[in-house]
């Protein structure tokens, strides 16, 4: 089957309208996770407990066509119980590598900041390099593979903050947000007598996924928007008001989801609105601020939001041309 750019938002609708009969509203998060999908990056969901992000990951899940698995991360959850374990067999005299959870497609780390940090690091290879490393034999983890983390927020009791280096591994942080009113009545008539997740089916199978990935990589990008993403990356590294700013994997990162940004809203190319739209969930998780900023109580959404502004957008005369 050949598939064109065109299949990248004919995909993408199929799935939102399956996580619809489950997800009242949200399209938003719905679009943004599917940027993920198609990015091969990891999603982190942040957000207070019983607000839907559990069902909004199952229902991602349950709409492709690949393997999942599920870890309810506690505080006395273990390195070994995410990768796996070798134990012995006593028919053979070896040990036997028998492969944990991490070991499937779409993978649900549900309250990830419920674990120590020792734990929470033992996903780090698997989200970077896609593999595991176990008693010194490596192990590829099959494609797609995508972590979708829930977490709490850190003021919550019980919770560790995630460190640094594994927020960095997270493509985009998400908020899902109170249900409007009407909504929220949807919400009680749609799961009145069942739970409407059991009934869901796929729409897009593992090997698409992949495919419809590469397609994304075909948009185009302009030099003068690849200028104007490489400026809004800048803007943070020298900004007094950030201790730590944007690092080069976070520049692909806002490159490679504009792409397929674009492409899930029918664009053969990259538009500025793209980038903007981007800013906060590619961005906001990877940077620090300063001393001084954070006694003010100001967070890093708040100083990125104002960056963003303060950066000169390009003309459209300057790169339409190219884009058609």
């Amino acid at each position: 089957m050949t598939l064109h750019i065109e299949s990248v938002q004919q995909a993408g609708q199929r799935v939102r309208e399956n996580i619809a009969r489950v997800i009242v509203g949200k399209d938003d998060v719905v679009e943004l996770m599917l940027v993920a999908l198609f990015c091969q990056g990891h999603v982190l969901l942040e957000d207070v407990p019983g607000i839907g992000k559990t069902t909004l990951a199952k229902a991602l899940a349950a709409s492709l066509g690949c393997s999942f698995r599920r870890i309810q991360f506690t505080p006395d959850l273990l390195p070994s119980d995410i990768t796996g374990v070798s134990v012995y067999n006593q028919d053979t005299h070896q040990f036997e590598f028998r492969p944990g959870p991490v070991f499937g497609q779409i993978l649900l780390a549900d309250e990830i900041n419920r674990a120590g940090p020792r734990t929470q690091s033992a996903l780090l290879e698997a989200m970077q390099e896609r593999q595991v490393t176990a008693d010194g034999t490596t192990y590829a983890l099959e494609q797609p593979f995508l972590v979708l983390a829930t977490q709490n927020p850190i003021e919550l009791e019980g919770t560790f903050p995630l460190p640094e280096a594994q927020l960095d591994r997270f493509l985009l942080r998400l908020a899902i947000g109170y249900p409007n009113p009407a909504e929220e009545r949807q919400i009680l008539q749609r799961f009145r007598e069942s739970d409407p997740l059991g009934d869901l089916a796929p729409v897009l199978p593992s090997d698409e996924v992949l495919a419809l990935g590469r397609l994304c990589r075909q948009v185009y990008v302009h030099p003068v928007i690849e200028g104007y993403l490489v400026d809004l990356v800048n803007a943070t590294r020298t900004s007094p008001d950030l201790a730590l700013g944007i690092s080069p994997r976070g520049t692909l990162a806002l490159y490679q989801t504009s792409q397929a940004l674009a492409a899930l809203r029918g664009r053969h190319y990259v538009i500025p609105d793209d980038a903007q739209a981007l800013a906060q969930p590619v961005l906001a998780h990877r940077l620090i601020p300063s001393t001084r900023r954070r006694l003010r109580g100001e967070a890093a959404a708040e100083i990125l939001a104002n960056l963003v502004a303060q950066v000169p957008v390009p003309v459209e005369e300057d790169w339409g041309k190219g884009a058609t």
